[in-house]
């Protein structure tokens, strides 16, 4: 009788265990995903310039600064893209001499970045300075919006499909 009472002791002591180590487990992963997502969703800090949706479609109407939309295909595809902008799928690899393709060899030239909700304009906009250009403004809003405000869509600002 005491060696079925020590089993079934024994039992009960691997079920906490096993469902301690669980909770950690989950407790861990969770945390990753919260980290993960917060470093993905956060655009970096710096010192350029920033443009409102609306200001960045007036401006590349006036010609005084170039817009690219620096967004995939695919998101081209989704949502079309900003009317008056160039489109630079940041994951070329030569991101850089297909920028200086529309802008020309002036790094001062003004160029502002826009993409989906402004995390990856931001991190683009780090690199291109960088790179030596220092007029990269962002446009932190983006074509779907982020909390720096409602976006090129929302905003109903021109945009024209893309079938590429």
């Amino acid at each position: 009788m005491e060696r079925e009472t020590e089993a079934a002791q024994g039992d009960r002591m691997s079920q906490r265990l096993n469902r301690r180590g669980l909770l950690i487990g989950g407790v861990v992963v969770a945390s990753a995903l919260v980290l993960a997502r917060w470093q993905y969703l956060t655009p970096p800090e710096h010192t350029g310039g920033r443009l409102s949706v609306s200001e960045a479609y007036d401006q590349a109407l006036n010609g005084d600064i170039t817009l690219v939309d620096i967004r995939t295909p695919r998101e081209w595809r989704a949502t079309g893209v900003p009317q008056g902008g160039h489109l630079i799928d940041m994951r070329r690899e030569d991101f850089t001499d297909a920028l200086q393709a529309v802008v020309g060899t002036d790094k001062n030239a003004p160029v502002a970045l826009i993409c989906a909700r402004g995390v990856r304009s931001a991190r683009m906009t780090l690199r291109l300075n960088e790179a030596g250009f220092t007029n990269i403004i962002d446009v932190p809003e983006g074509m779907l919006g982020s909390k720096a405000g409602p976006g090129w869509i929302k905003t109903e600002l021109p945009v024209v499909q893309w079938n590429g």
